[in-house]
């Protein structure tokens, strides 16, 4: 199971809407487990992992396991039900990590194997299902993405100059698995503060890595992205979603849009801020199960204001910005974020120290 998940965990970002399966087909022998075929979600979410890996194996799937980290679909889709694979291939047991609970499969993909005469295990590896599918069961479940915030903050918990000036705070080892981040979430969002003082890319430049981008998705109410910005001009790289405030300039709609930009118009709240909640609803009614918020302090906050936060990925370094310099999250302090979530791992990334939380 855990090279299944390893299989799958390796598509993330780039399934969407579909959640990155991994599926193995094996058979015990005298000198240890074969694995006969193996597979994973496919880019854009099909074909499944689950056929693949049983074309790879072909004949010699009959009387083998199959091991998947999600429960195989029961449902007629864009695809055939995976079941039905499974079934004709002659797989004798499958073990499953997690039961799916979309509630067109939520257990039915078990009870048709059962029926068929296959046994079937459910468990083994779920704690680590639920982390590589946390955007799937957060979309199924709660209508938005999982949401996890990253910020790189001082010794001191700030994340910028007196002013608002920007400054590299980690350092390129820490660079390095952020841009890995981006490749394994589907969108990534930021506010049109950060767009207009940092003029960032928000790709993945890892070597090798090319196509790993996510959806751009940028917060600007009054539509002031600058067709200028890296951002619009790398739309070819990857996609820009901009929100955009009901009475924000149509003019400035259009030229987004000529641009190839997508732009979407939610409702402004009473503080001037755009509804966050509609925000996440519509990403992920456009399939966005995993979205990556990395941006400045007042997105961050009004993020974690909202509840919306269910993951935090902190890389802290070594030196300190003083007294004056900006705080990571407006108007709240850093510690905010124990409210609800709990360091689960650390990591070391050259001096900077990665913590991530999750919620308790």
């Amino acid at each position: 199971m855990a090279a299944a998940l390893s299989v799958g965990r390796r598509e993330l970002g780039r399934t969407w809407p579909n959640p990155a399966v991994g599926a193995l087909v094996v058979r015990q022998t005298p000198q240890g487990p074969l694995v006969l075929g193996r597979g994973s979600t496919a880019q854009s979410g099909r074909p499944h992992a689950e056929p693949q890996a049983l074309a790879q194996a072909g004949d010699a799937a009959r009387g083998a396991t199959l091991y998947v980290t999600l429960e195989p679909c029961s449902h007629h889709g864009q695809t055939p039900p995976c079941v039905d694979a499974v079934r004709a291939a002659g797989i004798s047991r499958v073990v499953a990590a997690m039961e799916d609970p979309d509630f067109r499969v939520a257990g039915r993909g078990f009870s048709i194997l059962r029926e068929a005469g296959i046994e079937v295990v459910i468990g083994p590896g779920a704690a680590e299902a639920r982390l590589v599918h946390a955007g799937h069961i957060r979309r199924v479940t709660e209508g938005r993405p999982h949401i996890m915030l990253k910020m790189a903050v001082s010794a001191d918990g700030k994340v910028g100059l007196d002013g608002r000036r920007p400054v590299a705070i980690t350092g390129a080892v820490a660079r390095g698995r952020v841009h890995m981040l981006r490749a394994t979430h589907d969108a990534v969002l930021t506010g049109i503060g950060t767009v207009l003082a940092d003029d960032p890319l928000l790709t993945c430049r890892l070597p090798g890595m090319d196509g790993h981008s996510p959806v751009r998705v940028v917060l600007d109410s009054a539509l002031r992205l600058p067709a200028t910005s890296a951002l619009a001009r790398s739309i070819g790289a990857a996609p820009l979603w901009v929100f955009a405030a009901e009475d924000a300039p149509a003019e400035r709609e259009h030229m987004l849009v000529a641009l190839g930009a997508e732009v979407m118009r939610v409702r402004r709240k009473a503080d001037g801020g755009l509804a966050l909640d509609e925000i996440v609803k519509l990403l992920a009614l456009r399939g966005i199960t995993r979205l990556m918020v990395e941006a400045g302090p007042r997105v961050a906050a009004a993020f974690l204001k909202a509840g919306l936060i269910d993951e935090a990925d902190i890389f802290e370094a070594p030196l300190r910005l003083g007294a004056s310099a900006i705080d990571a999250l407006e108007g709240l302090p850093l510690g905010a974020l124990d409210t609800y979530l709990s360091v689960q791992e650390t990591e070391w990334h050259g001096e900077d120290r990665l913590r991530i939380m999750r919620r308790r």
